[in-house]
């Protein structure tokens, strides 16, 4: 069962809960970025910072960031009652620029399941790594190189691609993958892909993977900072005092 993320909000009774409210900060990090510290999410991978609240990426990529149900399934569990059924929600969410991130959240309701889907989605978000098939000329548009997932016995290969090719896929890494930005790949399956949550994971952990090879056109010499934690803790030393709201006299 799939839904487009036009129609999502007729469809399930709505994402949001009302107007956003203000965001107050948990963590030292979500700190920096609402004050300014941290200018770019790319600060924040430099570092390998985890971000553990959703509002960081609303922050930087709040209005690039398109999310689609892929999948809602009903999972049971055997009670002596009786079974208790349940709604798991596949959801992906990228900014079509190199950015792309995996949510699954189970619930009791469907909207509350893609509101959770949502929410992990942008805790997962990842920044992907593209190249070029052959003579570097324009934007990189497909994957740097060959890589790899794999989650249960769904096995994805990505394999660079001339430009103009376009994704040469399955529906689910399709999506994707256009969803992290890339224009031209080739792509190759084993397994067990009709299980749309593994086939979705392998996917993820294919793209994933183009940061995680250390090609010679990286090879200059890193120049060392501190991290954000380091260069501002006297910053951090000071108490988080939320501030009053002003009130509005008519």
């Amino acid at each position: 069962m799939a839904a487009k993320s036009s129609g999502i909000n007729a469809e399930y009774g709505g994402r949001g809960a009302g107007d956003p409210k203000e965001w107050y900060p948990c963590t030292k990090l979500g700190r920096l970025v609402k004050d300014g510290m941290i200018k770019k999410i790319e600060e924040i991978y430099l570092f390998s910072l985890p971000i553990k609240e959703a509002e960081i990426i609303d922050f930087f990529l709040g209005s690039k960031l398109k999310d689609e149900v892929l999948k809602i399934m009903p999972v049971q569990k055997q009670t002596r009652a009786g079974q208790r059924t349940r709604f798991k929600a596949f959801v992906a969410i990228g900014d079509f620029d190199g950015h792309i991130g995996l949510g699954v959240k189970c619930s009791k309701e469907v909207a509350t399941a893609i509101r959770g889907a949502i929410t992990l989605a942008k805790l997962s978000v990842i920044p992907v790594r593209r190249g070029y098939w052959g003579n570097k000329i324009g934007t990189p548009h497909t994957v740097p190189c060959k890589v790899t997932g794999k989650c249960g016995s769904v096995l994805v290969r990505l394999v660079p691609a001339p430009r103009g090719t376009g994704l040469v896929s399955a529906p689910v890494p399709k999506k994707l993958l256009s969803m992290a930005g890339f224009e031209d790949c080739y792509t190759c399956a084993t397994g067990q892909t009709a299980t749309l949550g593994n086939f979705a994971k392998a996917t993820f952990a294919a793209i994933s993977a183009t940061y995680a090879y250390l090609t010679p056109d990286m090879w200059s010499a890193t120049v060392f900072t501190n991290s954000p934690y380091q260069e501002y803790t006297d910053y951090l030393a000071k108490p988080f005092v939320k501030q009053p709201k002003k009130e509005v006299k008519y």
